[in-house]
This record gives structure tokens, sequence and C-alpha cells, in this order.
């Protein structure tokens, strides 16, 4: 006698308003990701240029103090890639702490304009439904 397998639970069809926009940004921020060890140059012509628009002194900052910032920029964006990945992966099997993840992160996609606002304003509309609702509460 075998033990009976639960039925599957059918994903709502506005499930895609959540896992889709948290796909952009896990594709956005990893392209960033990409792009860090090539940033330095970017830097010092950014502050070359802002001292000549200003007219104000070269504003002086070692290479030592530039790999810092970009370490620090790949340790921060490496972490916030692993959180898109788990929480739409949680998104997609149902569990409650990924809607919890999903409206955090939508409510500081809120901050990110204009991209970011419009994938925020859509997730929050997906983190809402009743069915999405009843499908991340198992």
């Amino acid at each position: 006698m075998s033990l009976p397998t639960p039925s599957p639970v059918a994903r709502p069809t506005r499930l895609g308003l959540l896992t889709t926009p948290l796909l952009i940004a896990l594709i956005y921020n990893a392209i960033s990701l990409l792009t860090l060890p090539f940033s330095g140059p970017t830097i010092r012509q950014v502050l070359a240029d802002l001292s000549a628009a200003t007219g104000e002194p070269a504003f002086q900052i070692s290479e030592a103090q530039i790999q810092t910032v970009l370490w620090l920029s790949f340790a921060l964006t490496s972490a916030l890639v692993l959180w898109l990945y788990a929480t739409r992966r949680a998104v997609l099997e149902g569990r409650r702490w990924g809607w919890v993840s999903t409206l955090v992160i939508a409510v500081l996609s809120l901050l990110v304009l204009p991209f970011g606002t419009v994938l925020g304003l859509i997730m929050l509309f997906g983190l809402f439904d009743r069915e999405v609702q009843a499908y991340l509460r198992r």
C-alpha cells in the first residue's frame, strides 16, 4: 500500500507579475556585477569631469580607495543577486517567506527611478492578488 501523494497546486496566472520583475532585476544586477571590474577608469574620469565642470581643484582619490569601493560594490551586488535568486525560487515554490521578501524588494525598488519604480509597482500589484497570496501561504 502506497501513501497518496499530495496533488500539485496550480500556479496562479498572476504569479508572473512577481517572477518576471524578479528575473529582470536578477539579470540587470548580474550584468552590473560583470561590469564592475572595468569601473575603475570610469570613476577616475567622472571625478576629473566633475572638477572641470565646477572649476574646483580635482578631488584626489587613491587607487586603494577606488579598489575598496569596487570590492565593496562587488560584495553588495553579489549579495543582492543571491537574494533575488533565492526570492524568485521561493516564490515559484510557493513559500511564505518569498512573499515577504518580494514585498521588501518591491518597496525598495520604488526608490530606483524610473525603471525600478515600474518593476516595484508591478510586483506590489501582483503581491496583493488573492490567488497569489493563497499560493504563497502554503
